[in-house]
This record gives C-alpha cells, structure tokens and sequence, in this order.
C-alpha cells in the first residue's frame, strides 16, 4: 500500500495548478490501495478553509467523498467512523476538524471516556470529563 501526504490532496482537490491536480488524481483516483493519515486529513482540511477559503462544508463533502472511494484506507481507523466524526463539524464552525478526527481516533481505539478541558470537543460515542483536582 501506498500512501499520500497533504500536499497531493489540497492539489487534487483545488486542481489549482493543471499538471499537479491531473498527477493527484492519476495517484487518487486509480485502483492501487492509498493510505491516508488523520494527520494528513486535519491538515488538508485546514489547508483549505484556512489558506484557500473554501467553505468547511465543502471541506467536509470532499473529505467525505474522499474517504467513500474503495481504494482509499485511513491508517489505524475505520474511514466510515473517520467520515461520520468529519460530519460532526460539517454544520458550523463549532466543532474543529481536529476535534473531529481526535473523536474517530479515540472511538476506533476503544476509548470510552475522554479528558478535556474544551467545551466544545465532540462528545459523539464518548463520555467526556473535565479533569478535577
């Protein structure tokens, strides 16, 4: 299995530079097996609400759409439980693509409760606590 960095999936996305965005989806869009990080997923997003602009729904239904293609795995978690954290932040700036991505991570690892002191983490599967002293 191969993988991708964030560089090839704000190209393939945007398809800003004509060669660059043609090569990321000769990479994305063919039969071979792309791994992807949630490391590489919260940046792209980022990238591209941050840097370019585009509406964090669009963000969301890109990723989303990304994550339904049958070549494309998501290093250690399930890719549906990563898609259904992403739409957690789809509706409104409320929830971080971080945030999100650290929900699907702790979920797929079993985690059932999470400390924080954020008041707008996701709580969607988990029981979060503020930590006390």
């Amino acid at each position: 299995m191969d993988a991708v960095d964030t560089s090839v999936l704000v190209r393939y996305f945007l398809a800003d530079d004509p060669a660059a965005g043609r090569a990321a989806a000769a990479v994305l869009d063919s039969n071979a097996q792309i791994a992807i990080s949630l490391v590489v997923l919260a940046e792209t997003a980022f990238v591209l609400h941050r840097h370019y602009g585009v509406p964090r729904e669009l963000v969301v239904d890109q990723l989303v759409g990304l994550l339904r293609k049958r070549n494309i795995r998501v290093l250690g978690v399930d890719r549906n439980l990563v898609a259904s954290a992403l739409l957690l932040c789809r509706p409104s700036g409320r929830v971080s693509f971080a945030d999100a991505l650290i929900n699907a991570d702790a979920r797929a690892s079993g985690i059932e409760t999470l400390y924080t002191f954020d008041e707008r983490f996701p709580a969607d599967g988990l029981d979060l606590r503020r930590p006390s002293g």
